[in-house]
């Protein structure tokens, strides 16, 4: 296949031919080597900016880049000398676990002259470099494209001042800039995350769930305000995460007379607060504000907490180290593929998808959402934001008094909610969702356990709003899963649906849960019972389930493999010139296997959905060999636990210890149901709150257009009436399980086609392997104003 790129230095064309052998072969090595990037990183260090600096540099060599990293940001850039500095592929080893940014950050006044900036770019012209790398929040990025606009002019200044020669700038004519987002606020409109805002969810989640229980156990409230001055994401996703009582943040003012709701006098346990929270006339809601209310009219022992800035440290999640080798690697595919006239752009994330986007204009919207917040235009704030900043499920949070008269709102719908298959962190929570938004909506919440022998046994029981009070937090399945299904069972079934007036089902579970929905739909011929609305959400750590590209209960398993990842590099880097050969769960599936390989710097790992024979084994054998004459002295070896029947765990472990034998020793562990385990994340807590209000409204609407004259009369044999809710990279859908029944492997229990897959020469590139980079796929820059419309 061959490639044409754009040369980011001389604006020409380079043939790039990927080979057979998968070794990258350049026709005009010159040209790809001629250019150098150069990468800065400004303001307040997050979590998981050290992912992207070596997704940068190494990514940049393996094109070969001449990489230079900026130390202490735009001050480096002005200093320069020992400042700006070539990095080597060893440099950035060792530093996806670690918090903050290596290369320092810091806040320069001197950037912001003329002069400076003229420094600036005449500490770059020397050192040959005319694409910029940078990550920061919108004043940062704002300035990196303030110097590229000036950059003509800079050289004109250098070139009469004779700092630099005509010829040195004309070969720096342009100046290229791509940008990265790193705010832990999650403020910056076009995209969805933003890097080091999931760590800090992390921590703060760890401090709540600590003060929930204390909270619980006393006769006490707890105001805790967390980060956002003009964003609310922190607290909402916090609140929903943790299953508070009250949220305020600034996109969202509580409405007039709130402090009287606030004291109706039901128990309050955990108000989340964010720190520019406000109240519709601007005046600031704090802790201490809230803390003498509810003190005053209600009597409890209230404690403030301000977390302050123990949300921006720690080891960043699985999660963030992704997204930063992500953003990283894009961000140099963005700049091989700029041209002078190519506007300055910001590597973004929509869904499960990186995509570019006008810096400018993200910038500008960003600025609009201040505005329109300071004057007053809350709901214009919310939609500039974008679909998935602010979470639209705010009202599964409240608690509302069991006692609270919804006449209005009374339906007499009953609807089934059940576990299926393994046990996995996040299922309660999608669960309590669920039975939230049913009540909300005036619907009869049941819950089935065990799954669909539960059905077929009767074990049915009608549930309360406050019994699911506290299921977001817990692990596990709090209403019992089994893996049976339920084809030989679907008489019982029938006659317990029709016996417990059973008008919709929502099955939450993993390939059982998708298989067994499959069976319930095929028993509508016989079974007019089983006519009835069915959605699955998908919920395994194998990460599986056609129809979604991610599962709740598979981020919290990656978390948990990676930090077990952390550990057992850092007892290597101790004990020098060993290798660990890790096995992880997921049945036939290799997502975990890749993403932990992502997010733990692993030099392979072996899944089945890539097949490998014995030349394979020896390659990565030679390549940890050659790996132990550097300075890294360490190898990490992950196995998805079906990947081949032959090529075991203990096979590769022998193969690799007889052959390392004199250079390496090896080592060998089986992580088994420890990922099942653990306090979901608060990324599996969050998509698990989404799916299951979203499944109960689906199925609201599905059920009212069934009402005909006074009586239901349910057209659940429409093939539409049965689906999978997930995320198709940039939405949640429902995909109909005839549909999704064409794109099942069902003998290895995994979909046809899998998006993770197209991350997997990344990770071999991150680890030093010579291999293709499929860039078919080109990113097209969009533009953020156009898809949202000018409000």
């Amino acid at each position: 296949m061959q490639v044409t790129l754009k040369n980011v230095k001389n604006n020409m064309e380079v043939s790039t031919f990927l080979t057979d052998s998968h070794e990258v072969k350049c026709c005009t090595v010159l040209c790809i080597i001629s250019y150098s990037l150069c990468m800065l990183f400004f303001l307040c260090a997050r979590t998981g900016m050290n992912a992207a600096v070596r997704a940068v540099v190494r990514v940049g060599i393996y094109t070969g880049a001449k990489v230079y990293v900026v130390y202490e940001g735009y001050q480096g850039l002005v200093d320069g000398r020992d400042h700006i500095c070539q990095a080597t592929w060893e440099s950035v080893s060792m530093m996806l676990q670690l918090g903050g940014t290596v290369i320092g950050t810091a806040r320069c006044q001197d950037f912001r002259t003329k002069e400076g900036r003229t420094n600036a770019a005449c500490n770059l012209v020397k050192l040959g470099i005319t694409n910029l790398c940078v990550i920061g929040g919108d004043g940062s990025l704002t300035g990196a494209n303030q110097f590229r606009s000036e950059w003509s002019e800079l050289l004109q200044i250098l070139v009469k001042a004779g700092k630099i020669t005509a010829e040195e700038a004309k070969q720096s004519s342009h100046l290229n800039i791509v940008g990265m987002v790193g705010s832990i606020d999650n403020d910056f409109c076009g995209t969805d995350m933003t890097i080091g805002t999931d760590s800090a969810l992390h921590r703060i989640i760890e401090v709540v769930d600590a003060i929930t229980t204390t909270a619980q156990s006393h006769q006490r409230a707890f105001i805790l305000e967390v980060m956002g001055r003009h964003c609310g994401y922190l607290a909402l996703v916090t609140a929903l995460a943790s299953g508070a009582d009250w949220v305020f943040i600034p996109e969202m003012p509580p409405d007039d007379g709130w402090e009287d709701h606030l004291s109706l006098g039901y128990r309050l346990n955990v108000i989340i607060v964010a720190e520019g929270a406000t109240d519709r006339f601007g005046k600031p809601i704090t802790c201490d504000m809230i803390k003498n209310l509810v003190t005053k009219k209600l009597g409890f022992d209230t404690r403030a907490t301000i977390l302050g800035h123990v949300q921006r440290g720690g080891t960043p999640s699985a999660f963030d180290r992704i997204l930063g080798s992500r953003m990283g690697v894009e961000a140099v595919m963005a700049l091989l593929e700029a041209t002078p006239e190519t506007p300055a752009c910001v590597v973004s994330l929509s869904g499960n998808q990186a995509v570019r986007l006008p810096l400018m204009e993200c910038v500008q919207v960003t600025k609009d959402v201040t505005k329109a917040m300071a004057d007053g235009r809350f709901e214009e704030a919310v939609k500039l934001r974008g679909k998935c900043s602010l979470s639209p499920y705010p009202s599964c949070l409240m608690s509302i008094p069991p006692s609270d008269p919804r006449p209005s709102l009374q339906s007499n719908i009953n609807i089934g909610i059940m576990n299926v298959g393994a046990p996995c962190a996040g299922m309660n929570a999608a669960v309590r969702s669920a039975v939230r938004t049913g009540i909300l909506q005036g619907h009869h919440m049941l819950v089935i356990h065990d799954g669909f022998e539960g059905l077929a046994h009767g074990h049915i029981e009608p549930i309360s709003w406050a019994a699911v009070g506290n299921w977001t937090g817990e692990g596990g399945s709090n209403l019992g899963t089994k893996r049976t299904l339920p084809r030989s069972m679907i008489e019982d079934i029938s006659l317990n649906v029709a016996k417990f007036n059973i008008h919709a089902l929502v099955v939450i579970g993993g390939f059982e849960a998708f298989v067994g929905g499959m069976d319930l739909v095929t028993a509508r011929e016989k079974y007019e019972e089983l006519c009835i609305p069915i959605v699955v959400i998908p919920a395994t750590v194998s990460n599986n389930v056609p129809g979604s590209d991610f599962s709740i209960g598979a981020d919290t398993a990656l978390n948990t493999i990676t930090t077990t990842c952390d550990r057992i590099k850092q007892s290597a880097a101790g004990t020098k010139r060993r290798v660990f050969i890790i096995e992880t769960m997921g049945g036939y599936c290799g997502y975990l296997a890749t993403m932990a390989g992502l997010a733990g710097g692993a030099d392979a790992a072996y899944i089945y959905e890539e097949p490998f024979g014995i030349h394979d084994l020896e390659v990565n054998v030679e390549h940890l060999v050659e790996k132990m004459k550097t300075t890294v002295k360490r190898g990490l070896v992950l196995r998805n636990e079906k990947c081949n029947p032959n090529y075991t765990t203990d096979f590769i472990f022998n193969l690799y210890s007889e052959e390392g034998k004199g250079v390496f020793d090896c080592r060998k562990n089986v992580l088994g149901h420890v990922q099942q385990g653990g306090t979901p994340s608060p990324f599996d807590r969050n998509f698990g709150t989404k799916l299951g209000s979203k499944a109960i409204l689906w199925l609201t609407d599905k059920l009212k257009e069934c009402y005909r004259h006074g009586e239901w009369q349910l057209s659940g044999g429409k093939t539409d009436s049965a689906c999978v809710l997930g995320m198709r990279k940039k939405a949640l859908v429902f995909q109909s399980l005839a549909e999704l029944k064409l794109n099942s492997d069902f003998e290895h229990r995994i979909p046809k086609s899998q998006w993770w897959l197209k991350l997997r020469p990344i990770l071999k590139i991150l680890a030093k392997y010579k291999v293709s980079l499929d860039i078919s796929e080109k990113t097209i820059m969009e533009s953020i104003i156009k898809k949202r419309g000018v409000i």
